[in-house]
C-alpha cells in the first residue's frame, strides 16, 4: 500500500491538502493522531476517506507520548490497512509539532509499505513569521511532551527542510507568494514546490527515500551552495580551512545569530582540533553539538566504519595539509547584511601569530566529548 506522509505546523494548509489527495485517489484513507489533549493523557487517532464522516478513537498506549503513538499505534493501523488490500493510498497526516523524519523512517521499514512522498503543507502568509518567531511550542500549546522545549522555529524549519515537496497554500499577495517560493527553494533546494492546483497525484509515483533525506540534511555532513538574493532572501555557503578562536568566536556569536534567520553546518575550533561541532540555529536559537572526530583524525582502520555519506562529503573537502577540517556553514536570511556577516565571521578565525599558541580557556569545552 502507497503511504504519503503529510506534515506541517500549519493546521488548515495540511488538512487542504490531505482533502486535495483524498479527493484525487478513489480508494484513499487519511489517518490522523489528534494530540491536543496529550498533556491530559489523551490521544485520538482519527480515520477518514473523501465521502464518509470522520471516525474518531481514543488509544490506549503505554506512554502518552509521540514516539510511542507511531511505535504502538500507528505502524500497526498502517499494516492493518494494508493487509485488507481494500485502500490504494493511506495519506498519514501528522499533527502540527510533529517533525517528519522519524515517522518516514519507521514507514520505510515495513516491507509491506511503500512510503511515496513526504509533503509538508506551509500557509504562506504565515510562513516568515514563524520562521522569525521566538515563540516556544508550548507557547502555542503545540508542544507534544512534558518536555519538549522545542521552538516553533525550529520545528516548521525541520519540517520544510527534510520533505520532497512543500505545498504551498494562501498568500495576501503575489509577492508575499514569490518570496516563500525563494525562501523556501533556499531552505531546500531538493524539494518540489507545488502551489494551489497542482495535482498531488504526480508525487505518489515514486519512493521516497529517508536515508538521502537524512545526509542532505545533516550538518555534520551535508554540502551547502550560496544563492543569490531574491525578493530579499539570500543565502551564503561559507568556507574556511583555518580554526576558530574560541573565545572571539564565542563572543560573536549572539551578533552571528541575530543577524540570520537559519543557519547550519559544521565547524572547526583551534582548542579541539580532532573534534568536527555541529551549528544547527533557527533565528536566535543556536545549538552546538559534537559531531564526532573528524575523518583526518581518525586512523585508518577506522574509515570504514564511518557513514558512507559522511565519507564521501570528506572526500570533497579534503586539504592535503588538514583533512576535511574546516568552517563549512550556510545562513539564511531576509534583507541579511552579507558583508557584516563574513567580516564578523572572518574575524573569529584564527590569526597566523595564534596558530601555534595553546587556547586553554575555551568556552566550548563542554562539547569536547560526546
Amino acid at each position: 500500500m502507497r503511504i504519503a506522509l503529510v506534515t506541517g505546523l500549519h493546521g488548515s494548509a495540511r488538512q487542504e491538502a490531505v482533502n486535495d489527495l483524498l479527493a484525487a485517489v478513489p480508494r484513499a484513507i487519511a489517518v490522523h493522531h489528534d494530540m491536543r489533549d496529550i498533556g491530559e493523557g489523551a490521544v485520538h487517532r482519527v480515520v477518514r476517506d473523501r465521502s464518509s464522516p470522520a471516525e474518531s478513537e481514543q488509544v490506549d498506549l503505554d506512554h502518552v507520548c509521540a514516539s510511542c503513538t507511531l511505535r504502538e499505534d500507528l505502524i500497526p493501523f498502517l499494516l492493518r490497512a494494508a493487509a485488507g488490500g481494500r485502500h490504494d493510498l493511506c495519506v498519514v497526516e501528522s499533527w502540527d509539532g510533529v517533525e517528519p523524519r522519524s515517522i518516514a523512517e519507521s514507514i520505510a521499514e515495513q516491507e509491506e509499505l511503500r512510503l511515496a512522498t513526504v509533503a509538508t503543507a506551509v500557509d504562506v502568509d504565515r510562513l516568515t513569521t514563524d520562521l522569525g518567531c521566538h515563540d516556544d511550542l508550548s507557547d502555542r500549546r503545540l508542544d507534544i511532551a512534558q518536555d519538549d522545549t522545542r521552538t516553533v522555529a525550529e520545528v516548521l524549519g525541520r519540517q520544510i527542510e527534510y520533505p520532497n515537496v512543500i505545498v504551498l497554500r494562501g498568500a495576501r499577495t503575489a509577492r508575499t507568494h514569490r518570496q516563500a517560493q525563494a525562501l523556501i527553494r533556499q531552505l531546500n533546494p531538493a524539494a518540489a514546490i507545488a502551489g494551489s492546483g497542482t495535482d498531488l497525484r504526480d508525487f505518489l509515483d515514486a519512493e521516497f527515500d529517508p536515508r538521502a533525506a537524512h545526509a542532505r540534511t545533516n550538518p555534520a555532513w551535508a554540502q551547502y551552495a550560496g544563492h543569490p538574493e531574491e525578493l530579499g532572501v539570500i543565502t551564503t555557503a561559507w568556507t574556511r580551512t583555518r580554526p576558530f578562536h574560541p573565545e572571539r568566536l564565542a563572543e560573536a556569536l549572539e551578533r552571528i545569530v541575530g543577524m540570520i534567520l537559519r543557519g547550519r553546518g559544521r565547524f572547526w575550533l583551534a582548542s579541539q582540533p580532532d573534534v568536527l561541532l555541529v551549528w544547527d540555529s533557527h533565528q536566535d536559537l543556536l545549538m552546538v553539538e559534537n559531531g564526532g572526530p573528524w575523518m583526518a583524525a581518525l586512523p585508518d582502520a577506522a574509515m570504514d566504519l564511518v557513514a558512507p555519506a559522511r565519507r564521501a562529503s570528506a572526500l570533497l573537502d579534503w586539504n592535503p595539509r588538514v583533512g576535511d577540517r574546516r568552517q563549512h556553514l550556510a545562513f539564511t536570511g531576509i534583507g541579511m547584511d552579507t558583508g557584516a556577516l563574513l567580516s564578523l565571521l572572518e574575524s573569529c578565525l584564527v590569526t597566523a601569530d595564534e596558530a601555534d599558541q595553546e587556547f586553554l580557556n575555551d568556552p566550548f569545552a563542554e562539547f569536547s566529548e560526546r
